[in-house]
């Protein structure tokens, strides 16, 4: 392609992605200001499906065809990630089937941005003779399906990001994030806690930073640990042994009273060795975390300060080391890239 005839194709092409951007912004913004509070319709349709969900004793679940149904699933899986038990059903397969696993108990979310999709009939049929309580996302207040529901999320009008206002862009973003809000608003209500969050994501990068230090630590013989009177010979050589580039100082009672790290060695060179003890070059007061700690935490605690550290020790609430935790793990853990 000439080089002249370039420039243009790239910028029309930038044009449309901000004009798409701009109109599902808006969008946005609409759907936020139609939520408003619980005196509004959104509002008020909203309170009222959080308790549903909320009062039902079993799953959500999610239903709806074409680019709902993509929409649908990708809320079925946040509220399942996020402490809500839930399953997307097909609804053509739920014709052929998988209606039964639809049970007493349940909540159906349907999405439809018309309302009237004739392949969740025998879904809504289902729901309805099983009283099975029912709630829609939909675009039109007045359609089959949001009057059938007990809670109908009636998105509010908005145009399309395609400039025939044909393929679903707006719209179903709009669906998606009410879908979220949902999640989120019964994550909260929940109480649902990032270890509840970590055990519902125990693989990838997230995973990781969600384990406890406990998980990735070593322990036992593996600790490197001295007394104040070692004299640093025997602090060198139980470093090397070691091989974390630190020794934990620990008292009688097995307390962690100092540290002793690499540089603090190459502090001492000008000192006689054999004659220095570690209570004359360790640091009184180390930073340390806790078994219990996310990986992410201690990530942040060694790198939070002018000269990160590459080791931490884990301290029972006695005082006494029970773990050492080496940046080395958290790179292998996929915690730190």
């Amino acid at each position: 392609m000439p080089m002249a005839d370039a420039q243009p194709l790239a910028d029309g092409r930038l044009a449309a992605a901000r004009a798409t951007i701009a109109a599902e912004s808006e969008g946005l913004r609409v759907l936020a200001a139609a939520l408003g509070d619980s005196g509004s319709a959104l509002g008020r349709a909203f309170d009222r499906a959080c308790a549903t969900i909320m009062a039902a004793g079993g799953r959500v679940v999610v239903s709806g065809i074409g680019k709902s149904g993509h929409i649908g699933r990708k809320i079925q899986a946040t509220l399942a990630s996020t402490g809500t038990p839930s399953l997307f059903v097909h609804p053509a397969e739920a014709s052929h089937g998988d209606l039964g696993m639809i049970a007493t108990g349940d909540v159906l979310l349907m999405l439809s941005q018309s309302g009237e999709t004739a392949e969740l009939a025998d879904v809504l049929a289902h729901a309805h003779h099983h009283g099975i309580p029912v709630l829609s996302i939909t675009g039109t207040a007045d359609s089959t399906l949001a009057r059938a529901s007990t809670a109908a999320l009636v998105m509010p009008a908005a145009a399309e990001a395609c400039p025939m206002g044909l393929a679903p862009t707006t719209s179903t973003l709009m669906q998606l994030a009410i879908g979220d809000a949902l999640a989120i608003a019964l994550l909260h209500e929940r109480g649902f806690t990032v270890d509840a969050f970590g055990a519902f994501h125990p693989g990838g990068r997230l995973g990781a930073r969600l384990r406890s230090v406990a998980s990735l630590m070593h322990t036992g013989a593996a600790l490197p640990l001295g007394t104040p009177d070692d004299l640093l010979p025997d602090v060198i050589l139980e470093m090397t042994r070691k091989a974390f580039g630190c020794i934990g100082i620990v008292d009688e009672t097995g307390r962690l009273v100092g540290l002793i790290t690499d540089a603090d060695l190459r502090r001492a060179l000008d000192r006689d060795l054999r004659h220095t003890r570690a209570r004359d070059v360790m640091n009184h007061s180390p930073v340390t975390t806790t078994p219990d700690a996310l990986a992410r935490e201690a990530l942040l605690t060694m790198n939070v300060r002018s000269k990160p550290i590459t080791s931490l020790f884990a301290l029972a609430p006695s005082g006494r080391p029970v773990g050492i935790l080496h940046l080395h793990d958290l790179l292998r853990a996929g915690v730190a890239a």
